[in-house]
């Protein structure tokens, strides 16, 4: 019985370190600029004040979140169906040398992101595409390896003997998979979808190396770089973290139940 209330007590008090960021997030967006100073991060502001979100918008927010809402769009697309596309090759199609080409693209999850940040760079120079849309989008666009390694892994546990049928009755491979083996992949979607979207809606680093001009900056970028009249608005920071936080959120508690079931059947395989 004690080691259970130890237990909990440290779960409850995991649960309180996780969440009191994002509480003071909620705080601080609401309180005025007179109100920082004069109360404690943890004590809201009386009355709240919404002065911060008019500051934000009144800076050219919107534009930044409409950025940022198409370029992870675009990005998600991109990697969703890539990354199917190579997922079914290295599950299903035989080829010369397939596994080892898979294992060696999977060690690239061991590179840290910012090695390649200026071979990257580079690249865009010379292709011109420094500042713009395609190499803000590019680099990322062609899937990722976590992203193959889960589909390949899902689609490794669907009974084959269902594609055979398929092809008995005269189905090729782009229909197969699109008729057969995207339909029983839907929770492994969902979760590469997902995940994708938190990946690219949170981009700072390359977002911030290859682009500099204002209507193509995107939130994160935006949010870091806002400054009021005499230093940093910290209000107006949280107000757009606050923003920038809550599709997130909503993202994953409509789709939690299909991210978990998704994890645990392809960590089975």
């Amino acid at each position: 019985m004690k080691l259970r209330i130890f237990v909990y007590a440290v779960l409850v008090a995991g649960c309180v370190l996780a969440i009191f960021p994002y509480f003071l997030t909620v705080l601080t967006a609401f309180k005025g600029p007179g109100q920082l100073s004069e109360t404690m991060p943890w004590e809201p502001g009386v009355p709240p004040s919404t002065a911060a979100f008019h500051r934000l918008f009144a800076s050219g927010f919107g534009g930044y979140l409409v950025n940022t809402t198409l370029v992870t769009a675009g990005i998600t697309l991109g990697q969703v169906v890539f990354a199917v596309l190579a997922a079914y090759a290295f599950a299903r199609l035989s080829f010369p040398g397939r596994d080892a080409l898979f294992w060696v693209y999977l060690s690239t999850l061991m590179v840290p992101p910012v090695v390649t940040m200026i071979p990257l760079y580079l690249m865009m120079q010379k292709l011109g595409l420094v500042d713009t849309w395609a190499g803000l989008m590019l680099p990322t666009m062609l899937g990722t390896p976590y992203a193959i390694f889960l589909l390949r892994q899902f689609f490794r546990g669907i009974p084959a003997d269902l594609e055979d049928a398929a092809r008995i009755d005269g189905a090729g491979r782009v229909r197969t998979l699109v008729s057969i083996v995207l339909p029983l992949s839907k929770p492994v979607l969902v979760t590469v979808t997902t995940l994708a979207v938190v990946a690219n809606w949170n981009s700072f680093l390359w977002p911030l190396i290859i682009t500099s001009s204002e209507d193509k900056r995107l939130l994160s970028v935006g949010i870091a770089l806002f400054k009021g009249e005499i230093g940093v608005d910290y209000n107006a920071v949280m107000a757009g973290s606050l923003i920038a936080l809550a599709p997130l959120l909503v993202l994953f508690i409509v789709f939690q139940r299909f991210i978990v079931r998704s994890v645990a059947v392809t960590g089975l395989k």
